[in-house]
């Protein structure tokens, strides 16, 4: 079989990596092109040519972006599935391209957009040109009935969970994109100052001969590269928004969120997105009835309520309601991700 990727966000990666895992483990000859991460194969661009954030950070990539959809879309005439993840700006305009040129190739969009945040409208642009909808929250049923929950990634790449002891770390996760780390890192070296535990900074792999150009001075900091290690073995985190605030609240790590962006593209995105919360977590338990899972602080930040938010964290009740949060989501999801390209599911 030959697979066409479309993963072009770090995230959306980390979740390509369980599929084939997943795949290798059935002992099927396969071949993958795409946009992907480089350390998954042979990419015809490598993924990380798109690590930007933010309404004018994209703007030098919309060339790339174009240059992109042409060649994918040429290679998809020989391919026997199509499978896009995530990034819906792109992924959309990528569907449609291919439908218009081979209306009979299969489309398997996994991570489907996220509709109910923002651009309800994108729900026609998926009936229309997707095939087959794996969405993994389970409250998107609502907008997805005709898709499948298949479950959700992180309880793949999710080895362990946290226990109920205290190691005396506290971790920073400024987030994986350069303008997130800009942003939050002169924030959490100030609360790192009055924090007298250790205190870890979580670094992405891609950083880790970059760290003094990007992060500045962290001679404070113990740095680790893996993020479900650091969570692990702390007591308690300040994590940009993303991905690993979830993985946080799975992993059953106490935290808060944190948001800093460019004032107008903060003010853009809140004429837009009618949300509670901006953290996963919390939209999961709040669409459950559940109330809020974690705070979250956007745009300011006292130093001193941010500390008391540490100094005053719950592990035991924190770890109740991680485990609610398991018991929602379920399952992992790349095991029946490859039942659908297979065509099992």
């Amino acid at each position: 079989m030959k697979l066409l990727v479309s993963a072009i966000e770090p995230s959306a990666n980390l979740h390509l990596k369980e599929i084939l895992n997943k795949w290798k483990m059935e002992n099927e000859k396969w071949k993958m092109e795409g946009v992907f991460d480089k350390s998954l194969g042979e990419p015809i661009i490598d993924s990380n040519e798109f690590n930007v954030m933010g309404f004018f950070d994209v703007l030098p990539k919309i060339k790339l972006a174009k240059q992109t959809i042409e060649k994918l879309v040429d290679l998809s005439g020989d391919a026997d599935k199509i499978l896009l993840i995530d990034a819906p700006s792109f992924n959309l305009r990528l569907a449609k391209a291919i439908k218009e040129k081979y209306p009979n190739k299969e489309i398997i969009y996994y991570i489907l957009p996220k509709v109910w945040a923002w651009k309800k409208g994108r729900v026609k642009q998926v009936n229309k040109y997707i095939d087959k909808k794996a969405y993994i929250f389970p409250f998107e049923r609502k907008y997805w009935r005709d898709g499948i929950y298949v479950g959700n990634p992180l309880l793949d790449e999710i080895k362990n969970f946290r226990d109920d002891k205290l190691y005396g770390n506290v971790a920073f996760l400024p987030g994986s994109r350069k303008s997130e780390i800009k942003s939050l890192m002169p924030v959490f070296k100030e609360i790192a100052k009055n924090i007298k535990e250790n205190k870890i900074l979580v670094v992405p792999e891609i950083y880790k001969e970059k760290i003094d150009e990007i992060y500045g001075d962290v001679k404070e900091f113990d740095i680790i590269f893996n993020t479900h290690e650091a969570l692990i073995k702390s007591d308690f985190a300040y994590i940009c928004s993303g991905t690993a605030t979830l993985e946080a609240a799975i992993i059953g790590t106490p935290f808060v969120l944190m948001y800093k962006a460019r004032e107008i593209e903060y003010l853009i995105a809140k004429m837009f997105v009618k949300l509670n919360y901006v953290g996963l977590a919390n939209i999961i338990f709040e669409k459950e009835g559940l109330g809020e899972f974690h705070k979250e602080y956007l745009q300011k930040f006292d130093t001193n309520v941010l500390l008391n938010e540490y100094k005053n964290s719950d592990l035991k009740e924190f770890q109740k309601k991680s485990e609610k949060l398991r018991e929602i989501l379920k399952h992992g999801s790349a095991e029946n991700i490859v039942k659908i390209i297979k065509g099992e599911l």
